[in-house]
Order: structure tokens, then sequence, then C-alpha cells
């Protein structure tokens, strides 16, 4: 917000989401706007469903007289959906505006069969996640995506990803937003769509961080990546390509699926494992196959997913003294004991004592859901962005 007259409905309806201001006193306190232009401006999304009265009765106003009416963000008047892609499976959901999930759904869902093929099936998904959750159609106001690649956030397309063949320079958001619409007959909806990583840090970060102002999520799956989230917004670079340490080199000679030799991701990831389980005559084809073994207690998982903790942890300490955050999340297939005491024993020993001083590190809170809770996230922070809400208030006519 800058001048009184520039203060806007997206304005205040932000001010009463974040909790800032939550009764018509407490914004006229807040922006300077005389009460008749907060009343109009409020009245607008009363009308549009966004905001209602709040249950807890009135509450004193900051101007002082009779007390005020609370306003709350109206968190039942449209829902999201949102999916995550790994290399052979996904997850899919529904999700209120506050990121509760309503209906879920995993499946075998195989990135190497292509976009087409991959983005119409999670079209028919959503239609019967939706029936499911008993919510209809044209109750979606957008379509959240976490995929296993770098995203031009510009665009929503994958730039160049090691681990999803067919899919560079895709139309991702046009593909989804019309098969979206081919399994429910309603119209199409935002479409956003981000590195899995990234949503997974977002996710995490919003719900069980969010005074944390420098966070970093470390996926490690079949690949490697890395989500970083400063001052609660993510941080992607210039074109997306922010977190990619699954291609950092680290002077090996195995050959990873970027076509170079060396990589991260070559020998720590759940690939890698796998690979040299396979080798020792352990059956083993992916990061989900290890994560079994590991559950299981296998010795031999167990010691290689320690060592590739500590090739992780060597890389990691570097991350932690360029970044310096609060706190460091390990995540994916690998994220268990074994592997953290690896990335533990490495990073303590390489990173400056004054970059870990005051640094977690910590395994996931929500697990496999958290791509998809960082996905609804990601739509609904655009969807109520302040100036998006004056253009949606004007296309509702408003």
């Amino acid at each position: 917000m800058t001048g009184r007259g520039q203060v806007s409905a997206g304005d205040l309806l932000e001010l009463v989401r974040s909790g800032r201001a939550t009764t018509r006193g407490a914004l006229q306190q807040v922006t300077g706007l005389s009460r008749a232009t907060v009343g109009q401006r409020l009245d607008r999304l009363f009308r549009a469903g966004w905001l209602r009265e709040g249950a807890g009765g009135p509450v004193d106003s900051p101007l002082g007289g009779r007390p005020s009416i609370t306003l709350e963000f109206d968190d039942e008047h449209a829902v999201v959906l949102a999916a995550d892609l790994d290399t052979r499976h996904a997850r899919a959901a529904v999700l209120s505006l506050t990121g509760e999930i309503l209906a879920e759904h995993s499946g075998i869902l195989v990135i190497e069969d292509g976009p087409e093929t991959v983005l119409g099936e999670l079209g028919r998904w959503f239609a019967e996640l939706l029936e499911k959750a008993g919510h209809a159609a044209d109750e979606v106001c957008g379509i959240g995506l976490a995929v296993p690649g770098p995203v031009d956030s510009e665009t929503g397309r994958v730039v160049q990803p090691p681990i999803m063949p067919g899919w560079d320079g895709y139309d991702i958001t046009g593909r989804l937003a019309r098969a979206f619409t081919e399994h429910t007959g309603a119209p199409r909806v935002p479409v956003l769509v981000d590195n899995d990583a990234n949503l997974m840090a977002y996710g995490e970060q919003r719900t069980g961080y969010p005074d944390c102002s420098a966070f970093v999520l470390v996926k490690v799956s079949t690949g490697i990546g890395a989500g970083v989230v400063v001052d609660g917004s993510l941080f992607r670079g210039i074109d997306g390509g922010a977190g990619d340490i699954g291609h950092i080199r680290v002077g090996a000679d195995a050959l990873c699926r970027c076509g170079s030799y060396g990589c991260l991701a070559a020998v720590a990831s759940g690939g890698a494992v796998a690979r040299r389980l396979a080798e020792a005559g352990v059956r083993a084809a992916s990061g989900s196959d290890v994560r079994d073994l590991l559950a299981a207690g296998h010795p031999e998982a167990l010691g290689l997913a320690r060592e590739a903790g500590r090739q992780v942890g060597d890389v990691l300490a570097t991350v932690v003294t360029l970044l310096n955050p609060g706190v460091l999340m390990i995540a994916g297939d690998l994220a268990g004991t074994a592997f953290v005491t690896g990335v533990r024993e490495l990073l303590y020993q390489r990173a400056l004592p004054r970059s870990t001083a005051h640094l977690e590190v910590v395994t996931s809170r929500l697990g496999e859901r958290a791509g998809l809770v960082g996905a609804g996230a990601l739509v609904v922070e655009y969807l109520y962005a302040p100036e998006r809400v004056e253009e949606r208030l004007a296309a509702l006519g408003v």
C-alpha cells in the first residue's frame, strides 16, 4: 500500500487475510481511509463472497465507540486443485483455500509417457476427486502443479529438464487447463506450475516455519533438488534454475542423466543408490524402492544411504555458508535416519561454525503431501494478491 487513494479492496482483503486488521475500525486505522471508503471497498468483497463476518462476536474498536464486528476471509467460497508429479507416480488433491486436503489420490503416472498423456490423465483424476470431495467443478478457482524439473515461472514451462524427456518448453498450463475442462465441462481456470522442491519448501515453510526468514528444503529422490524460501517468498533465480544442486559437480566419474559426468545426482540420489544396490544383486530400480528397503532396515541400503548423505552434506556445507538459513529440511525417498546422519557428519565438519550455530537440520513434516500443500498455497497467494483481486472483481462485475 502507498497513498490513501491507492489503497484498494485487494489491499483490505490482504490485511484481513494476514490478520493485521480484522475490523472496520482497524482497517481505517491502518490505511487512513474514511469509514465510508472502507465500507464501500469491503462491500465489493462481501458481494464477491470473499469476506464474511467472524463468528466470535463484536470486539473493542481501536477507534473507540461501539464494539466492532470482526471480519474474516471466507475460505469456503472456492477450492483449489493440486498435483505433484514424480518420475513414476503422482499425487493429486482437492484443497480448501486454507490448505486443508479435502480429497486425495495417488497412483502410477509415468512422466516419460509425455505431457500430453500425463496431463490428460490428471484432468480425469481431478474430475473424480471433485466428485469424491463433494464439490462442483465451477467452484475451482485454480490449479497448482509441481514437476521434477526447472520451471520458468513467467511461462510455466520446464526448461531443459534432465528427468522429463519430451517436456522441454511444452505448454503445460494450456494442456492442463484443457484437460480440466474436457473432463469436468467447467470453464478454464488459471494453472500455475513450479518445481517440486520449490513447492515442497513453500508448503513446509508456510505451515511449519512461518517465522523462518531463510528456509532451505532439499529433496533427494530420483534426482536431487532444493527449494529456497526467503522472507516468505520463493527464490527461483532468473529463469527458475535456482536450487538445482543435483547438477553441482563433485569430482566423480559417474554419468548423469543430464549428459554430464560427476553430478551430485549421479552419485547420491535415490536413483544412484538404487543402481548401486542393483549392481550388488539387490532388487531396486528407483528411489521409492530404496525408500522401502530403508524402511525394512536393509543393511546395504542403510550403508549406501549414509554414504550418499555424506556426499550431499559436503555440498550443503557450501549452500549453508552462502544462504545462512535457519532451517535446512531433508525430504524425499532417502530422508531417513541413515541419510540425515551422513548429511550432518559432513555438513558440520565442512561449514563454518557461525553458519550452523543457529541452524536446525530437520526432516519433512508434511511428507508426501508437502508438494500438494505448496502448490495449493501458490495458487491462493497468486489469486488473492491485491493487484489480482482488483482484476478478478472487475471481471465479476463487482
